[in-house]
């Protein structure tokens, strides 16, 4: 059975506001996104009264959800609106989901970012997989790492954060869309002996999607907080490149216990992992390391080894900013292979010496992370 836009549209004229109005009837909706049996948009409200918004946005999604023919919902409540500004109009580009632009209220000084910190429930750790520029092969680390952490025996969950390019999909060729739990949380897809979620697994590889910072700070707080992790030793997040909203967000939002940094040899993708290393510092998240990633090519024929993007150059920078350097992965065929065909080296291939790479790696950082786990 297809969904349309109407039928969500006239199932939420059910949904009141927090002053009584049709949500319909309310002016804050975005454009409804319909890929198929999943449904995606926004409510977009002022900053001062997101508080109230949260019942009605918990309600619009269970209002959605029940509608025939949806499998899932996501509802990102945003506040881009200054009080007093025009409600947002819809735009009609289909299949985009679109929020007002405006700037949200300054929050008090006295208010701290960090205050809103908390666990999640059955997660012991959570670390960060990043990189200050996209290319560098941050993803396809993240899910290995994640593989190796699980080989030394620890219960390990993947998040892709990564919401603008979500790769986890492709990288581990899952189709399946994800279920709901009888307390209406979304329950991770099992692939690899890893409980994975991604933004994916909502939307279609090809669909177009505008996420702007509020949509974006709301849709990770969900995808870790409206998802069933279980119990969990460490939950691996693949976030995005760069140091915007989404890294702000996931600091914020839960205490970080690390923070892994993945870098090609080249200068540029080291200045900008410096970028990286010094954001997570500024919010108080410690850095686990870095990975040089590409950090050489051997030829599989006749063994020669080329250092196409130079060398060593993630180590030196490691040592001269004083955090561990976790080691070098290098640019070779079976890594890529396997990663587009969505059978990972660390598991297609675990006696191979890419996957005793990833494993060594995955040691560091668990070492690191010991008394927490242990604790937990």
């Amino acid at each position: 059975m297809t969904v349309t836009p109407q039928q969500v549209l006239d199932r939420l004229a059910g949904v009141l506001s927090p002053r009584g109005v049709a949500l319909t009837d309310a002016g804050v909706l975005s454009e409804i996104a319909v890929t198929g049996d999943r449904v995606l948009f926004s409510i977009d409200v002022e900053a001062s009264e997101i508080g109230a918004w949260e019942d009605v946005r918990a309600r619009a999604e269970a209002a959605v959800r029940a509608i025939p023919g949806v499998s899932v919902a996501m509802v990102v409540l945003t506040a881009e609106r200054k009080a007093g500004d025009a409600a947002p109009t819809p735009r009609s580009t289909q299949g985009i989901p679109h929020v007002s632009a405006h700037r949200a209220p300054q929050k008090p000084a006295s208010q701290s970012p960090m205050s809103r910190q908390s666990d999640i429930p059955g997660v012991a750790a959570v670390i960060a997989v990043a990189s200050g520029k996209g290319g560098v092969g941050k993803s396809t680390t993240a899910l290995n790492l994640a593989l190796g952490l699980r080989a030394l025996g620890l219960r390990v969950g993947l998040l892709d954060a990564d919401i603008y390019g979500p790769s986890i999909p492709r990288l581990t060729g899952i189709r399946e869309k994800p279920r709901l739990s009888d307390e209406k949380k979304m329950i991770p897809i099992q692939r690899f002996g890893l409980a994975i979620m991604s933004v994916g697994f909502l939307v279609e590889e090809e669909s177009a999607m505008i996420w702007r910072g509020p949509m974006v700070t709301s849709a990770i707080r969900q995808m870790l907080r409206d998802v069933a992790w279980g119990e969990l030793d460490v939950l691996v997040v693949d976030m995005p490149p760069g140091t915007g909203d989404a890294q702000l967000t996931l600091a914020q939002t839960v205490p970080l216990k690390g923070a892994v940094i993945v870098s090609t040899p080249q200068d540029l993708s080291l200045i900008d992992a410096r970028r990286g290393i010094a954001m997570f510092r500024k919010v108080n998240v410690p850095v686990l390391g870095i990975v040089e990633n590409m950090s050489f090519f051997q030829c599989p024929h006749c063994g020669t080894r080329s250092d196409i993007f130079g060398h060593g150059g993630a180590r030196h920078e490691a040592e001269r900013l004083g955090v561990p350097f976790l080691g070098e992965i290098p640019l070779h065929m079976s890594i890529r292979e396997t990663s587009d065909s969505g059978h990972p080296v660390v598991e297609s291939e675990p006696d191979g010496p890419h996957a005793a790479i990833y494993r060594v790696i995955a040691g560091r950082v668990r070492d690191q992370l010991h008394s927490v786990i242990a604790a937990a």
